[in-house]
C-alpha cells in the first residue's frame, strides 16, 4: 500500500503541477520579478518551472530587486527570505548571529551525509569543534601546508600528469584533476593520511565516487519539488536515495579506517612528531566513533570540493582573458626566487584574481540561516520564528549596487589600488562579499585556501597553458551548478600546452 501511495504521489504531483502551471499562464522563465503567489501552493509553479535554473532565476529577481530582498512563498506555510543586502548579511551572521542557525530544515536534509559535523550544527558542539580546529590554522602549520604538502603533491604528482598529459596531448577533466589534488592535500594535512587518489593512473576509487554521489544527491534534496518525494524514497530505499544510502555507508567506512589507522598509530607512541587535526580531536576525550566520522566527512568536504571549485573557474577564466593570465604570469616571474611560502603570501595580483574569480563563481553560492525568534531585518522584512533567510553570494557578485555596471567584468584591479610601481590589496568587508561567510562562523580556513590556490596557479602556469577543449568549441559557455558546493557541470575538458612549446612557435614565427 505504501509503495502504491509512493508512486501515485511521484506521478500526480508532476501532473497537477503543470496542469496548474499552464491554467495560471505563469511565464516565469523570461519574468525576473518576484513570481506570483497564489492560493494554498504559493509561488510552487514559477520554482517548479525554474527548477533546473535557480541560481540565475533567483539572481534575476535580486537584481530587480530595489533592496536586493525579496520573500519567496512556497507554499500555503512556507516564506522565504532571500538577500543580497550586505546590512543584512551583516544582521543574520554577525549582529543577530544568537537569533540564526543552521536550522531544522538544513539540519534535517544534511544528517545522512554530515551527522554532527560542524557545518550541520549550532550550540555547543559547534563551539567545541571550531576552538579545536582553529588551532590547525596558526602561521606555523600554514608554512608547513605550504611548503611540504602542497609543494610535494604539485611536485611529485600534479605537474608529471600534466608535463605527460601535454606531451601526448591528451584531454584531461581538469575539475577531476583539481579535486583529487585537493582530496590528497586535505587527508595529508588534517588527517596524516595519503589517499594517493592524483597517481598517473588517476584510480577511480570507490570512496572518492561515492563522495561525489553523496554531495550531489544531498543537495539535490534542496532543490526537490517538494520535501516529502525525497523522505518518501528514502523510507522506501528506492531511487536516488537508495544510492545515496550506499555512497554514504561506503564514505563513512573510508572514515572510520582512517580514524583507526590514527588511533593506532596514537596508541604506538605517546606524541606524534606532528600534531593534526584528527590527532587533535581523538585527544580532546570524545571516544564517540560516529562523532568523530562526522568531523572527517565535513573536513573533506571543506578542503577537496571548495579550492578545486574557485580553482576550476579561475582557470576557466584566464582563458576568457589572456591579458590578466600574462600579468599573473609576470607577477609568478617576480617571485620565483621567493622561497615557496613567501612567494604565494606576496602574489598580490594573483590574490585580486582569485578574489575576482570567486565573485563570479563562487564555491558555495548560496547559504541558509533558520531563525529561532522572530526578527525584524535591516530595510524592514518581517521574519517569522521558523523562517529561513538565504544570503547570496552567486547573485551579489551581480548586483550593480554592489559593484558598479561593469559587474559582468572579470577585473582584478577592483581589488587593487596602485602605489608608486607596486600593487595593494583592498579587500571588500565581509559582510558584501560573503564568499568565506563572516561573523563568528567566517571560515577558519581563509588564508589556507588561498595560499594553496596560489601556488596552485604559480606551479602550473609557470609551466604550462591551461587550454578549455569542450566539444562545442572555444565559444563554449559551461554551466555553473551547486549542489553543496559549486561545480562545472560535466566537468572541464582541457588540454596542456607547455610554455617552452609556445615560446617556441612564437620565435619560430
Amino acid at each position: 500500500m505504501l509503495l502504491q501511495l509512493q508512486y501515485l504521489l511521484l506521478v500526480l504531483i508532476p501532473l497537477l503541477s503543470l496542469l496548474f502551471f499552464f491554467f495560471f499562464n505563469s511565464n516565469s522563465n523570461s519574468n525576473s520579478k518576484v513570481p506570483k503567489s497564489y492560493p494554498l501552493v504559493g509561488s510552487f509553479f514559477a520554482i517548479l518551472a525554474n527548477r533546473k535554473r535557480p541560481l540565475p532565476w533567483l539572481s534575476g529577481i535580486m537584481q530587480v530587486s530595489p533592496s536586493a530582498t525579496f520573500v519567496l512563498r512556497r507554499n500555503y506555510s512556507t516564506r522565504q527570505v532571500f538577500s543580497g543586502d550586505p546590512a543584512v548579511v551583516q544582521h543574520i551572521l554577525k549582529t543577530n548571529f544568537s537569533n540564526y542557525g543552521k536550522g531544522h530544515v538544513f539540519n534535517r536534509t544534511l544528517t545522512d551525509f554530515l551527522g554532527h559535523g560542524i557545518f550541520n550544527i549550532d550550540g555547543d558542539s559547534w563551539k567545541f569543534q571550531r576552538q579545536v580546529s582553529s588551532h590547525e590554522f596558526n602561521t606555523k602549520s600554514l608554512r608547513k601546508f605550504i611548503e611540504t604538502v602542497v609543494d610535494t603533491e604539485l611536485s611529485d604528482r600534479l605537474i608529471p600528469i600534466l608535463s605527460s598529459a601535454a606531451k601526448q596531448g591528451t584531454v584531461l577533466d581538469f575539475q577531476d584533476i583539481l579535486q583529487r589534488f585537493a582530496f590528497d592535500n586535505i587527508c595529508k594535512i588534517a588527517f596524516g593520511f595519503d589517499p594517493a587518489y592524483l597517481l598517473p593512473s588517476l584510480p577511480q576509487a570507490k570512496f572518492a565516487l561515492a563522495f561525489e554521489d553523496s554531495v550531489r544527491i544531498s543537495g539535490e534534496r534542496f532543490s526537490a519539488v517538494h520535501p516529502v518525494i525525497w523522505k518518501f524514497k528514502k523510507l522506501l530505499n528506492i531511487g536516488s536515495e537508495k544510492r545515496l544510502k550506499n555512497a554514504i555507508s561506503e564514505v563513512r567506512e573510508f572514515a572510520l579506517n582512517i580514524i583507526k589507522e590514527k588511533k593506532q598509530r596514537l596508541g604506538e607512541k605517546e606524541s606524534l612528531d606532528s600534531v593534526d587535526l584528527l590527532s587533535r580531536f581523538l585527544s580532546s576525550g570524545h571516544s564517540d566513533e560516529n562523532f568523530v566520522i562526522d568531523i572527517v566527512i565535513s573536513f573533506i568536504l571543506a578542503g577537496r570540493d571548495t579550492t578545486s571549485a574557485a580553482l576550476t573557474w579561475f582557470f576557466w577564466l584566464l582563458w576568457k582573458n589572456p591579458e590578466i593570465e600574462s600579468e599573473i604570469l609576470n607577477e609568478i616571474n617576480e617571485k620565483s626566487e621567493a622561497p615557496v611560502f613567501d612567494e604565494v603570501k606576496d602574489m598580490v595580483y594573483t590574490h585580486a584574481s582569485l578574489c575576482e574569480s570567486m565573485r563570479l563563481y563562487p564555491p558555495v553560492p548560496i547559504d541558509s540561516k533558520e531563525a529561532v525568534n522572530d526578527d525584524v531585518l535591516p530595510g524592514g522584512t518581517v521574519v517569522k520564528k521558523g523562517m529561513r533567510v538565504t544570503y547570496f553570494p552567486y547573485a551579489m557578485g551581480r548586483l550593480e549596487m554592489l559593484w558598479g555596471s561593469d559587474w559582468a567584468e572579470f577585473k582584478p584591479e577592483r581589488w587593487l589600488q596602485k602605489e608608486e610601481e607596486s600593487w595593494k590589496f583592498v579587500g571588500r568587508d565581509p559582510y558584501t562579499y560573503p564568499v568565506f561567510q563572516a561573523g563568528p562562523r567566517i571560515c577558519l580556513g581563509k588564508e589556507m585556501a588561498f595560499l594553496q590556490m596560489k601556488r596552485v596557479v604559480a606551479g602550473v602556469l609557470r609551466r604550462f597553458k591551461v587550454v578549455p577543449a569542450f566539444e562545442e568549441g572555444v565559444n563554449h559557455e559551461p554551466e555553473f551548478v551547486s549542489y553543496l558546493t559549486s561545480k562545472m557541470k560535466g566537468g572541464f575538458p582541457v588540454k596542456i600546452v607547455e610554455r617552452d612549446h609556445l615560446r617556441h612557435d612564437e620565435t619560430e614565427s
